[in-house]
């Protein structure tokens, strides 16, 4: 069992909270922090049921302010900062590149690219003070295995800049035993198709006929959030000690169909 603080984003649904839920079985203290407060609540509730313990924070990942207001609230609470779980992000708005409009676009990286960054700056001078930790950043298949999602262009183009961020990093931060990883989840069943918008799908799609199913290892059915999680844990413990800068594909095959 660990005894150390892991700061969660993202994790009042989804990946995010089967993360939260899985390292806090693990020992660590958990920060949980999104924008939707109830799904917080209920995440901390959870956790603590499983005789965990966690608080919760508000924060828009994208906002500056809020993340490091954020961040001093749970430095405050349980005294440092060991694994950083960068789960928070949305699908966007999937169209045409001729139909994507400057704000949507912008909005995208906005959340998933540079809330990524801001989830990482404001969390590594406290990882530093600790002595080193570990950071997973959850990407996807998307803009590193397949590029057949159609219209996903700006969702594509940040889950490429954020291995390219891991892989940027671990050189720099190694020299202060922080390693960094990327998992890169294929079809889950979590909720973010809410966050979804898709326009003339098909201007974009791929006319192609795939295999019945997408995911082989599950005959077609997605994968689970806990399936990300296992791997999330895996990650942010001592058993993946010498693995830094890498990405880690939690797709059940389906990224070689693509």
């Amino acid at each position: 069992m660990h005894n150390g603080v892991a700061l969660v984003t993202g994790s009042g649904s989804g990946i995010g909270r089967a993360s939260a839920l899985a390292l806090a079985a693990d020992g660590f203290r958990i920060g949980v922090l999104g924008y939707s407060h109830d799904e917080l609540v209920a995440t901390v509730a959870d956790v603590s049921a499983a005789n965990g313990e966690a608080v919760v924070l508000d924060a828009d990942i994208a906002a500056e302010d809020q993340m490091r207001r954020a961040v001093a609230r749970l430095i405050e609470r349980f005294g440092r900062l060991d694994v950083v779980v960068a789960n928070a992000g949305i699908n966007g708005v999937w169209a045409p590149i001729d139909d994507l409009t400057p704000g949507e676009w912008a909005r995208t990286l906005a959340v998933n690219l540079t809330g990524t960054y801001l989830t990482i700056h404001t969390t590594v001078p406290h990882l530093k003070a600790a002595g080193g930790g570990s950071i997973i950043v959850v990407s996807s298949i998307n803009g590193t295995r397949t590029f057949t999602t159609p219209g996903a262009t700006a969702y594509t183009v940040t889950k490429a800049g954020q291995v390219a961020m891991v892989q940027q990093l671990a050189l720099e931060l190694a020299r202060h035993h922080i390693r960094i990883n990327a998992v890169c989840p294929g079809e889950i069943d979590t909720n973010i198709d809410s966050n979804t918008a898709l326009r003339k799908e098909d201007e974009t799609s791929i006319p192609v006929i795939w295999p019945e199913g997408q995911v082989p290892i599950t005959g077609g059915k997605p994968g689970r959030s806990e399936d990300v999680a296992d791997v999330i844990a895996f990650l942010a413990s001592d058993k993946s000690r010498h693995i830094t800068g890498s990405p880690i594909w939690v797709d059940g095959g389906q990224g070689l169909l693509r």
